[in-house]
């Protein structure tokens, strides 16, 4: 059996740079149109990666997780404006 040899990263460069698929999957739920921009720079990471292009990798890591928190956080704030205004809602409502 012939294994492939894979060279070690070059010095200074990181082993593996995440690339926040799961996040970016999730805040689907959240936010989609900042979901669909996390999901685009979350899949060019692997690619990056595996072509050499380590610095264009970390960039498109940091902007997939920037992209996929931020979708959560709205989808997360937008949610507890709603949840807030129906308690006010039905609290105004049960006053009169």
């Amino acid at each position: 059996m012939s294994q492939q040899w894979t060279p070690p990263p070059a010095p200074g460069a990181p082993a593996s740079v995440p690339n926040y698929l799961i996040p970016a999957i999730i805040s689907i739920f959240c936010c989609w149109p900042l979901a669909i921009v996390a999901i685009i720079f979350a899949a060019q990471v692997n690619g990056k990666v595996a072509s050499g292009d380590i610095q264009g990798a970390m960039d498109a890591s940091k902007k997939a997780k920037l992209f996929s928190f931020l979708a959560i956080g709205l989808g997360l704030a937008g949610a507890l404006i709603y949840v807030l205004l129906m308690v006010l809602g039905m609290g105004l409502g049960a006053m009169q």
